[in-house]
């Protein structure tokens, strides 16, 4: 028989002692036996993960605290995209475990991050170890690690960066492109799709312009009926309106179906590396519609 024992484990005055991450022990990460000997509870390697992750990346942002599918602009959001998220943070242990992780892409200011901190919220509550970065200060902080210490060294923050359960990358290819950009974010993705650990993605992409035929179709029409009005108007006219509706009718049935989500990243990141990303985040989720900023931007 097991009971829970008092003041082995971390720091009173860490989080991580207030309540047992999995409703086992007392929140000190160790389970006396009954002939007084301990045994370190299940939850002890969540608190060490979540210990050895503090101070990575910004956390979650407080613009973001108390995120919540019942809160804008998550509730506003796409249902079908929600039900996917849901079903994600419904099987979070697993999906960490299986390492797949997210990938959301759209236009600007559509919620992806919002979606992103959902999930790094879920996890963080549930005791798991999680960094969050925008992309740009990540790549910041490795810049700054080559001049460090022993203790914050590039090799100390990769290998953090590389164990951490989760890890959201946001805004990937808001950064400026170099060759050295690209080896750093490969680096890391690569390392972490060997050890099938999860990433959370978002990236913004150009909405394809929309291709509306109809209002120059109308207006060749209109001048065709016109010509069609003038008595004394010869074919000639009229056979050239009509090629141009045909010509607006062809450039309708080529028109692409939409941009590739992935076009502009391989240009800047690389093959390798996004095809590393689509096999740990799998096919990315689109999240389209109205720059949900400036709807809220006070007037």
């Amino acid at each position: 028989m097991l009971r829970s024992v008092q003041g082995s484990g971390p720091d009173e005055s860490d989080d991580t002692t207030h309540a047992c991450l999995l409703g086992v022990c007392d929140g000190s990460g160790w389970i006396l036996r009954e002939d007084d000997s301990a045994e370190p509870c299940a939850c002890r390697e969540r608190m060490i993960g979540r210990a050895q992750s503090r101070g990575m990346g910004s956390g979650i942002p407080k613009r973001f605290v108390g995120v919540s599918f019942d809160r804008e602009p998550i509730v506003a959001l796409d249902p079908f995209v929600l039900r996917y998220v849901r079903a994600y943070i419904e099987q979070l242990e697993a999906k960490i475990e299986s390492g797949r992780g997210l990938w959301f892409f759209g236009d600007v200011g559509t919620g992806k991050t919002s979606l992103a901190m959902l999930v790094a919220d879920a996890a963080h509550k549930r005791g798991l170890s999680v960094a969050v970065y925008s992309v740009p200060r990540l790549l910041a902080d490795i810049r700054s690690s080559y001049d460090q210490d022993s203790d914050h060294t590039f090799l100390g923050l990769f290998k953090r960066l590389s164990g951490v359960d989760l890890l959201v990358l946001d805004d990937l290819g808001a950064q400026r492109q170099t060759e050295w950009v690209t080896e750093q974010l490969y680096a890391l993705i690569n390392e972490r799709w060997q050890d099938r650990s999860p990433i959370i993605v978002t990236h913004n992409i150009p909405r394809p312009p929309e291709f509306k035929p109809l209002p120059e179709l109308q207006r060749q029409i209109e001048r065709l009926a016109d010509v069609g009005r003038t008595a004394d108007a010869a074919a000639d006219p009229i056979l050239r309106r009509l090629e141009a509706v045909a010509a607006e009718l062809r450039k309708h049935e080529l028109a692409p179906p939409g941009q590739d989500p992935f076009e502009g990243l391989r240009e800047q990141l690389g093959a390798r590396t996004v095809s590393r990303l689509a096999e740990v985040c799998g096919d990315p989720i689109p999240v389209m519609g109205p720059d949900l900023r400036m709807a809220t931007a006070p007037s």
